[in-house]
């Protein structure tokens, strides 16, 4: 199927060279060649809009598909981590008991959780609040630059 982006839209309307002006052999009034234009463009714009809304339907469900196999891959990596966690157990109950292999496994993933918690605590804390604080400072002195220009352009 070819991509929607290389089907252009063709005009309904017949161009200024195909219809027939109101006399034989005469030239389409300036009135006649605008209201042609007029009609043109507007049919040029709206299947420009219908090709648009075609190609980002596409693209929707491009991005669909693409976000259910995200969701599909995670939820196939927690199972595969959750098999790691329980091999893990298993291979350190060969030299301890079981109990004690499951309490090291469950010690050992809380301590990761826990350092995981601290990291995103503090990029959290570098990303509040959300306002783009030197944009701001730096347009302040903009506007601040400006007054004193228009001051001094009073003044003077």
């Amino acid at each position: 199927m070819p991509e929607p982006s290389s089907a252009r839209p063709v005009a309904a309307e017949p161009t200024a060279a195909q219809v027939p002006s109101q006399g034989k052999g005469m030239e389409p009034s300036t009135a006649e060649l605008l209201t042609r234009l007029s009609a043109q463009s507007t049919e040029l714009v709206r299947k420009e809009i219908e090709l648009a809304k075609v190609e980002l339907t596409e693209k929707a469900k491009h991005l669909g598909v693409g976000a259910g196999l995200f969701s599909t891959a995670g939820l196939l990596a927690l199972y595969g981590l959750a098999a790691a966690i329980a091999t893990a157990m298993i291979a350190l109950a060969i030299v301890l008991p079981w109990w004690l292999s499951a309490l090291i496994v469950t010690v050992l993933l809380f301590a990761a959780a826990g350092v995981a918690a601290l990291v995103g605590k503090k990029q959290v804390q570098q990303g509040t609040p959300p306002t783009p604080e030197h944009a701001i400072a730096s347009t302040r002195l903009d506007v601040e630059e400006v007054k004193e220009a228009s001051h001094r352009d009073d003044t003077a």
